[in-house]
């Protein structure tokens, strides 16, 4: 089942998140977009996976592991995110193929956002969406984020949760 939530958030500015989630029943035949090299991973990125496991702590779940595998998506849709200057979940089902077919996935959730400027800020919204707190919360077993900017310093994120097989 996918699940589109768009919210509007603080007063002064419109920051836009969403969020995706789906097992692997879903069907697309679309083609699947690759990335050939990773971005370093960056501190906001860190920051906000340490933030993500903090909260999964602090309620009795276990920490998710971070993945090379996911990282290639993230990277690949905050890409296309930023080419189109708007948080999507465009091409959902290419990055969950992707996924079940490399990284054993049998469940693929996702969570973007765009415009804010602190790791804390952009995980905060997420946790107070039930959408976007579900994914957080979920069954899953690994995860990544991509961040970047775009060319007016606008951040743009995409976090993805894995839940994999044995």
């Amino acid at each position: 089942m996918k699940n589109l939530y768009i919210i509007t958030y603080l007063m002064i500015a419109s920051f836009t998140i969403t969020s995706c989630s789906t097992e692997a029943t879903d069907n697309d035949t679309a083609t699947i977009e690759k990335v050939t090299t990773l971005n370093s991973i960056k501190s906001i990125e860190i920051e906000i996976l340490d933030l993500i496991n903090a909260h999964r702590v602090s309620i009795g779940l276990t920490s998710l592991i971070q993945n090379e595998q996911i990282r290639t998506q993230t990277n690949s849709h905050t890409q296309y995110m930023i080419n189109n200057s708007s948080a999507s979940h465009d091409n959902f089902f290419n990055r969950k193929s992707y996924l079940i077919a490399h990284a054993n996935a049998e469940k693929v959730s996702e969570n973007v956002a765009y415009g804010y400027t602190k790791a804390e800020s952009v995980v905060s919204a997420w946790l107070r969406s039930d959408g976007h707190k579900l994914n957080i919360e979920g069954n899953h077993t690994h995860f990544s984020i991509s961040a970047e900017q775009d060319e007016n310093g606008r951040w743009y994120f995409t976090n993805i949760f894995v839940k994999a097989t044995n």
